[in-house]
């Protein structure tokens, strides 16, 4: 039978797109460790090798399995890959919800958060995303589809929370800062504006989250914001 892991997400962060921490695997209790495991095994190849260069016979060599087995559980690479990316995408999601959760201010939650998807992002093999959009199409229209609802929830929430703490400006239309970060984001991964050999995924990252601080912030933010500049100069 094949993999219970529900249906598709960014890289989807990454963000998009593969934007995961594997710890996050093991809160999906209605699966299987095998099949957590699987999925996590198969995440790591990708992650190090990307994915058009890796086969099932790759696949099944990683994890000890006979092809056979593996196709217990998948029907072919396409559906290995929307697994991957659906339990990876549910995975992220739960990281950045612990993020919200630990009640910090607005700027400093978007600045973990950031740091969180950029850790994601320094692991991953600079193909991947190319990889997707050419060989994976539908799993990565899928994955980008469900990564903007993601980003829209988590970025309108935290616009909210800047406002309220004074950190942000209070004259804000939210829905066009939120559709004009999500765009910034997809844009970071466009290889023609962004080519890898020259530019560092991870580093445009935090320029866009500097970028989009300094543009919503009241001057009490600016301030806080440059505190943490400093601070990260200093580490």
């Amino acid at each position: 039978m094949k993999m219970n892991v529900g249906n598709f997400l960014h890289i989807g962060n990454i963000i998009h797109f593969f934007c995961f921490h594997v710890k996050y695997l093991y809160t999906f209790a209605a699966m299987e460790q095998n099949e957590l495991e699987m999925i996590q095994q198969t995440m790591q190849l990708f992650m190090k090798l990307g994915i058009k260069s890796v086969t099932m016979d790759d696949v099944a060599r990683h994890l000890g399995i006979s092809k056979k087995t593996l196709y217990k559980y998948v029907t072919d690479k396409n559906d290995l890959v929307t697994q991957v990316l659906d339990i990876s995408c549910k995975a992220d999601n739960a990281g950045v919800q612990a993020i919200c959760d630990l009640g910090l201010n607005a700027i400093d939650e978007s600045h973990e958060i950031s740091k969180f998807i950029i850790d994601h992002i320094k692991t991953m093999h600079p193909s991947i995303i190319f990889d997707l959009q050419k060989y994976h199409f539908n799993a990565w229209c899928e994955f980008t589809s469900k990564k903007k609802e993601k980003i829209n929830e988590c970025y309108i929430s935290n616009i909210e929370k800047g406002i309220k703490e004074g950190y942000y400006r209070d004259d804000i239309n939210q829905e066009i800062i939120v559709k004009f970060y999500t765009g910034r984001f997809e844009l970071m991964f466009d290889p023609e504006l962004f080519p890898p050999e020259r530019f560092n995924t991870a580093d445009i990252y935090l320029e866009i989250f500097r970028y989009h601080i300094r543009g919503i912030a009241s001057e009490k933010g600016i301030k806080y914001l440059e505190k943490i500049v400093q601070q990260e100069k200093l580490t």
